[in-house]
């Protein structure tokens, strides 16, 4: 089988005018930026390995990150890039490596929380030397063009010569490639698609559609044609899921192998391989998914369900440096608009968020004095003078401030400033309502736009992208998100859905406006488990296992059945670990708190009362012959 990175290198043609740019930014002793950016499919990872592969073998030295990967905060750079501990350790790397160096970081549209800090801590700090590449989908903010060095590189489809060189290796007759990309249009990802589905599908009369379309309609193809079931369906379930593992796909696809479906998906032209896993292509990814959820749309929703029930437990015993992969997970799997466009945002975003800086306090001041009384803006330059460092500005294409915003942390235990009456109400709800040791909270004081004040707009998007990057730094130790608004109707059907809840206080007043408070309190996983939470809810896998700890109550298709404490910790044990299965040794161990073995007929015993209380929902609880016992994935459906 052709391996993916193997089949790339033998589609890739041209490109050379591009390639020659890249090698003179790494050209020379200063270091450089460059950005390239195109549709989806356009070629743009494909031109980066190219060119790093070239420059390795010219004696460069090469530090790659695929963003996808990788935890999109600091922390996560850090680690990738080799466990640095802070910022200054890695620039000490890179300047000891061979001259040249370059750090090349790939599908940079996954990590939009990161663009302020790699444009102004990162870029600007590099050694003489250090070249710094990007690649993603989106076109770059207009602050790069600031940075010293910086050059935009756009990707544009192949020219017709180059298209029909690729259709030749991708063994297209020369009578019919022309053909082809009249469909194609030199777009790479379509003539791989069109090279091998429009000979099956002659009726696919796509020369006038949108790109889009050709696309979309190119990668339907593919559930359409052939005879490896397990191929399509593999394809399916892997279009829903950011990644694809064995153990994921032999959950979504219970009656297959789920690295047999792994070595399936590999076959395919526009599956990529990382570290993490296989990764569909995201053209074809939205185009699959987008069908299933419209045509299939029950078997959509069992893949997600699936796939969240193996990712929740493999979460729960994943290691803290790895929890970010699971997070990133279930965010892919919610439809969720509010929540998924904060964390991936889908389209352009035309704003740059950055720390306020001194001068910046007059246009700070400007925007607060237009929408907000002399009470409140005075509140407002009290935290200047006290915390300056909590405030971001957000500026439009040409660098003005159209926006700020105040996210306060440690200023809600230790300090705050005479007057302000809203994070007072913050600082009692939590001196009522304690932290536990080593968690925080974030308190969002005040978000104001220009033109638009605190409503919906493209800087109060920027402003939340940019606090979602905070959500991501603080995890695990995050607990506690406080909000105002004084427009509580506008935002209250949104942050319902997230979980925040109105402060227990009535609404405070500043200037004779009423102030309404809202808090989340994300639980002891942080942010993991809120997130795994909203999926699971809208999956409707989380409106209630039935479980209610504190009264030993289990739900049974309506009937409430008490448990004693063994059979509760059994039942919580097994539901903790569900669709996989626990062994006796395992369970005296951890429900008993013994390590002897030789009673396991005690687990047995309790396995049996457990089952009688689950009456016709009894074989959830599942034997496993020489394993133990296992709670059916699905458990939660058969109790409901």
């Amino acid at each position: 089988m052709v391996r993916p990175a193997v089949r790339q290198e033998r589609a890739f043609v041209g490109r050379q005018g591009e390639l020659d740019v890249l090698a003179d930014l790494v050209d020379g002793d200063a270091g450089r930026v460059g950005y390239v950016h195109g549709i989806a499919g356009v070629g743009k990872s494909a031109l980066l390995r190219r060119f790093l592969r070239s420059a390795r073998n010219s004696g460069t030295s090469v530090v790659e990150l695929d963003c996808r990967t990788v935890e999109p905060t600091e922390r996560g750079v850090l680690a990738a890039t080799g466990g640095f501990g802070n910022v200054a350790e890695l620039l000490t790397h890179l300047a000891l490596l061979p001259r040249p160096v370059v750090l090349a970081l790939d599908h940079c549209e996954a990590f939009r929380l990161m663009d302020t800090w790699l444009r102004q801590v990162l870029a600007p700090a590099l050694p003489d030397g250090v070249a710094l590449l990007l690649a993603g989908r989106t076109p770059p903010l207009s602050g790069w063009f600031a940075v010293e060095g910086f050059c935009s590189l756009p990707l544009e489809p192949l020219d017709e010569p180059d298209a029909l060189e690729l259709l030749d290796r991708l063994g297209v007759p020369p009578g019919e490639a022309v053909r082809v990309n009249r469909v194609a249009r030199g777009h790479p990802l379509a003539l791989v698609l069109a090279s091998a589905g429009i000979a099956e599908h002659p009726h696919l009369a796509l020369e006038d559609a949108a790109m889009a379309r050709v696309v979309d309609e190119l990668a339907r193809s593919y559930l359409d044609g052939g005879d490896d079931a397990l191929a399509r369906r593999a394809l399916e379930a892997a279009s829903v899921v950011r990644r694809a593992t064995g153990p994921v796909l032999s959950a979504m696809l219970p009656d297959a192998d789920g690295d047999d479906a792994v070595d399936r998906l590999l076959g395919q032209p526009f599956v990529d391989s990382c570290r993490d896993g296989l990764v569909v292509h995201e053209a074809v990814k939205n185009a699959v998914a987008d069908f299933l959820r419209g045509a299939h749309p029950r078997r959509y929703l069992g893949y997600r369900r699936a796939a969240w029930r193996e990712l929740r437990a493999q979460a729960r015993e994943a290691p803290a440096r790895e929890l970010w992969r699971y997070t990133a997970d279930m965010l892919y799997l919610i439809d969720n608009p509010v929540v998924r466009e904060a964390f991936f945002p889908s389209g352009t975003q035309p704003m740059a968020v950055e720390p306020a800086r001194p001068r910046d306090l007059a246009a700070i001041r400007s925007i607060a004095r237009r929408h907000d009384g002399p009470e409140s803006v005075a509140v407002l330059e009290r935290w200047w003078d006290a915390a300056p460092d909590c405030f971001s500005v957000v500026r439009d294409r040409i660098g003005a401030v159209a926006g700020f915003f105040l996210l306060l942390g440690d200023h809600l235990r230790r300090t705050t400033v005479p007057g302000d009456v809203v994070t007072d109400a913050w600082v009692r709800h939590l001196r009522d309502h304690p932290l536990p040791r080593g968690q925080v909270a974030l308190g969002l004081r005040r978000w104001l736009d220009a033109a638009h004040g605190e409503s919906p707009c493209a800087a109060q998007a920027a402003c939340w992208l940019d606090v979602k990057r905070t959500y991501l730094a603080l995890r695990p130790a995050l607990r506690r998100m406080f909000v105002v608004v004084r427009d509580v109707a506008t935002y209250w059907p949104v942050v319902e859905e997230l979980g925040f809840r109105p402060l227990p206080q009535e609404p405070v007043e500043l200037d004779g406006a009423r102030y309404g408070s809202v808090v989340l309190d994300f639980g002891p996983d942080s942010v993991d488990g809120w997130l795994a939470s909203l999926v699971g809810a809208q999956l409707g896998l989380q409106r209630g296992d039935g479980l209610d700890e504190d009264s030993r109550e289990l739900t049974v298709q309506g009937s409430p059945r008490v448990l004693t404490p063994l059979e509760l910790g059994l039942f919580r044990h097994l539901r903790d670990r569900a669709g996989r299965p626990v062994g006796r040794a395992e369970l005296l161990r951890e429900v008993w708190g013994t390590r002897y073995t030789g009673g396991s007929n005690v687990v047995d015993a309790v396995v049996r009362t457990l089952r009688v209380k689950l009456g016709p929902a009894a074989d959830v609880v599942e034997t496993v012959r020489g394993a133990g016992y296992r709670l059916r994935a699905d458990w939660c459906d058969h109790l409901g």
